[in-house]
C-alpha cells in the first residue's frame, strides 16, 4: 500500500514539470525554463506561473486584446459565410441557373 502511494505521487510529481512548461509555452514563456523550475519545485512553480498568468489576463490591454480577437474571429467567420454564399451563387449562375433551386420554389 505504501508503494502504490509512493507510485502515485511520483507519477503526479512527474506530471507537473510537463503540465507547467505546457502552459508556459501556450502564453509564450519558455517551455524548457518552467520545466526545469517544474522539476525543482513542481507545485511552488505551478502556483508560481499559475499567479503569473492570472496578473497578465487582468490587464486591461490583456482584456481589450482579447476583446479583439473575439470580435475578429466573429467577423471572419461572417466573412466565410458570405463567401461561401457568393460562391454558390456563382456555381449555380455557371450551371446556367438564373436562381438557386430554394429561390424558384417560392412564387413571384
Amino acid at each position: 500500500m505504501v508503494i502504490d502511494l509512493l507510485f502515485g505521487l511520483l507519477v503526479v510529481l512527474g506530471f507537473l514539470p510537463l503540465l507547467t512548461a505546457y502552459c508556459a509555452y501556450s502564453y509564450g514563456r519558455s517551455f524548457w525554463l518552467w520545466f526545469g523550475l517544474g522539476a525543482a519545485l513542481p507545485l511552488l512553480s505551478f502556483v508560481l506561473l499559475a499567479l503569473l498568468l492570472h496578473r497578465k489576463e487582468m490587464q486591461p490591454g490583456e482584456q481589450l486584446l482579447s476583446e479583439a480577437r473575439a470580435t475578429l474571429a466573429g467577423a471572419e467567420a461572417e466573412a466565410r459565410d458570405f463567401n461561401r454564399a457568393v460562391e454558390a451563387l456563382s456555381q449555380a449562375a455557371a450551371m446556367g441557373e438564373a436562381r438557386p433551386a430554394a429561390a424558384r420554389a417560392r412564387p413571384a
